[in-house]
């Protein structure tokens, strides 16, 4: 089969390697429809990622037709158009019965933090990812949802991560009616946290990026006030001069450790890896946030430290969440609100691409070109 092959930083191709088999009676092999390239890959694209091994296959978000199942897996059927979320989980650990998903204790028996991902390096499971033609998806009888015969696949695979990334985002923030809510990045789970803010009542939303194409399409997508940060001297400041001198009642941060903005933290998080990535967007998400308020962080960090302002957190009150996306639990609201036409996932579709092209896309993605919001990749012609 034909799939993702890593050869380094900003190095990818696409390479001939062997299909995947049945390995354990709860495993089902999915051929691959869709599969997106996420921000989050960018950070395994630039080598920012510890353990990410040459020849992994990258790809956490995908769905697919079931080809197989194992013995174990009675929800399935070979023919089932399925959505699969990025979270590897097996239902029964200590941690996915509260609903912590992104948290399981089995998946990933090496970390005692993040549970598995596919395709996201051997600190998350090493697990291979949906950018190929076939994929073996562990705990089958868990994970995958059908997609309903209402629903665009282009919706569907959105829903594997950005859409409830971006959703748990807000619902982390604790958004009370009529609150004002800035959000760090105008990737597509930025976007989405900007649009699922309003779910939530917000009164006021704020996108900030550096990017002009990006700003404007959040603009009319969730919609949102939107400030480009190249042209704000000091951004607590800023911000505090828009709420009345208190600061915001959220701040989101849908970065992480690829943030531009800070040289320092460039240099330090980035070029040196002395940091666990460029933190600058949470710093101003710490520093802009009114006292009592809440920072979300849904962005990518690796697992080394930061210089965070933790005094400024002290001080303040503010109240921190964190955590990877818990999709299963989200999965029957969120695919309510696509029915009802609250949130349309496939308008952060910019970009459809035979998976052959994955290597222009990567490019293009990390690069900015195109106005790229969100690139999506077509295995198998997309059937």
């Amino acid at each position: 089969m034909l799939a993702a092959d890593y050869r380094g930083p900003r190095r990818m191709r696409v390479s001939s390697k062997r299909e995947p088999l049945i390995q354990h009676p709860r495993d089902a092999i999915v051929r691959v429809t869709r599969s997106c390239v996420c921000g989050s890959d960018l950070h395994l694209y630039n080598g920012l990622v510890p353990d990410t091994r040459i020849g992994m296959t990258f790809g956490h978000e995908f769905c697919g037709v079931v080809e197989e199942v194992g013995p174990e897996v009675t929800n399935l059927k070979p023919g089932d158009h399925v959505l699969v979320p990025f979270n590897i989980a097996c239902g029964q650990c200590h941690f996915c019965k509260q609903g912590l998903f992104g948290n399981c204790h089995e998946a990933n028996p090496q970390a005692t933090a993040v549970g598995g991902i596919f395709g996201y390096s051997h600190t998350a499971g090493g697990y291979d990812g949906g950018q190929a033609e076939y994929v073996r998806v562990p705990y089958a009888d868990v994970g995958p949802a059908h997609i309903p015969d209402w629903m665009d696949p282009d919706d569907a695979v959105m829903l594997t991560d950005v859409v409830p990334t971006g959703y748990q985002a807000a619902e982390m923030g604790g958004i009370q009616v009529g609150d004002t809510v800035v959000v760090f990045g105008a990737g597509p789970v930025g976007i989405m946290a900007a649009r699922c803010a309003w779910l939530f009542g917000a009164g006021r939303v704020i996108v900030i990026d550096h990017l002009d194409y990006r700003l404007d399409f959040a603009r009319r997508y969730c919609p949102a006030e939107v400030y480009n940060f190249l042209s704000i001297d000091d951004m607590a400041v800023f911000i505090k001069k828009q709420t009345d001198s208190l600061g915001a009642d959220v701040c989101i941060d849908a970065v992480g450790g690829d943030a531009s903005g800070s040289p320092l933290r460039t240099l330090l998080g980035k070029k040196l890896k002395i940091e666990a990535g460029s933190a600058i967007a949470l710093h101003w998400a710490i520093n802009s946030v009114k006292k009592g308020g809440v920072v979300s962080i849904v962005g990518v960090y690796g697992p080394t430290g930061n210089m965070v302002p933790m005094g400024n957190v002290l001080n303040k009150g503010i109240t921190i969440r964190a955590n990877q996306a818990s999709v299963k639990r989200l999965l029957p609201r969120l695919i309510e609100h696509v029915r009802a036409g609250r949130i349309d996932p496939k308008a952060l579709i910019t970009h459809r691409v035979p998976l052959e092209e994955l290597p222009d896309a990567y490019h293009m993605f990390s690069a900015k070109l195109d106005d790229c919001i969100k690139p999506v990749l077509y295995p198998n012609g997309g059937r």
